[in-house]
């Protein structure tokens, strides 16, 4: 989505771009011309997280066998966005594809461990469970500390469209069109429980913690169900099939559009 954005943006202007990135973006772009900044902050977990391994002098989870993992501080922000807010006055959050990863976070060898106030919870949780509370306190700390007039927008799931398996199982995305409204259903569908079953998943959990809150829903998920020819597929580069990212021109234009529909309402309305 950013990077798309930047493409539209850069078309429509006088080529006066300066890279610039305000402090924990992983890339970011100033339009002199606009004095228009933008900015991606790479986030996996939005709260705070790195490798944990248990002490020699035992604790909580010691005690219950766990001896290393990644321990996810749930009231914590991560450090590449937590000092945005003070800066951007548009602001885009979204998380989901790692809490349903279990290439990265094996729930017996690296599990995720969380923690709040500084102590692990007890008794631990799963990760859906770490999630709510994440996300319960992160929309929280925005709400709390975003710039006066901040508008904040929260994107919801972008679908994975993985077929035979996941991308470490021989999964691809080989199509060359879009889905039907049943093919969608029987890939996506929480009652089949396949492969990419977090993408709706994950928008349960999101729902529930935005309901009240401050911030705008950037729906973009249904739509992109359907477009399982948009992935770069075999030809992303990769040992395997990219289901994940997608191509551009394409989808991620179309939430672009969606996105400038909103921030315009909002600002009409």
């Amino acid at each position: 989505m950013f990077v798309s954005l930047f493409c539209a943006l850069k078309s429509a202007s006088d080529g006066q771009i300066k890279k610039w990135r305000p402090v924990g973006a992983d890339r970011g772009f100033t339009f002199l011309t606009y004095n228009l900044t933008i900015a991606y902050h790479r986030t996996n977990l939005l709260g705070r997280y790195g490798s944990w391994s248990g002490s020699d002098t035992g604790g909580a989870l010691e005690a219950l066998g766990f001896r290393e993992g990644y321990r996810v501080d749930v009231d914590v922000p991560d450090s590449t966005w937590e000092r945005a807010l003070s800066f951007h006055d548009i602001l885009i959050f979204n998380t989901g594809h790692w809490w349903w990863a279990p290439a990265k976070f094996d729930p017996v060898k690296s599990p995720m461990l969380f923690f709040k106030n500084g102590q692990p919870v007890i008794p631990p949780l799963r990760p859906d469970q770490g999630l709510d509370m994440v996300l319960e306190h992160m929309i929280k700390y925005v709400e709390k500390n975003a710039r006066p007039g901040a508008v904040k927008f929260f994107r919801t799931q972008s679908p994975r469209h993985f077929e035979g398996g996941d991308w470490d199982q021989g999964g691809s995305c080989q199509r060359d069109r879009p889905l039907s409204i049943e093919q969608v259903e029987e890939l996506f569908s929480v009652k089949n429980n396949g492969t990419n079953v977090e993408t709706r998943l994950v928008n349960e959990h999101l729902y529930k913690a935005l309901k009240g809150s401050g911030f705008i829903i950037l729906d973009i998920t249904h739509m992109s169900e359907f477009r399982a020819d948009a992935h770069p597929g075999s030809a992303g580069g990769k040992k395997h099939d990219d289901c994940m990212h997608w191509c551009l021109p394409g989808i991620t234009d179309t939430w672009n559009d969606l996105f400038i529909e909103l921030l315009n309402s909002k600002y009409q309305g």
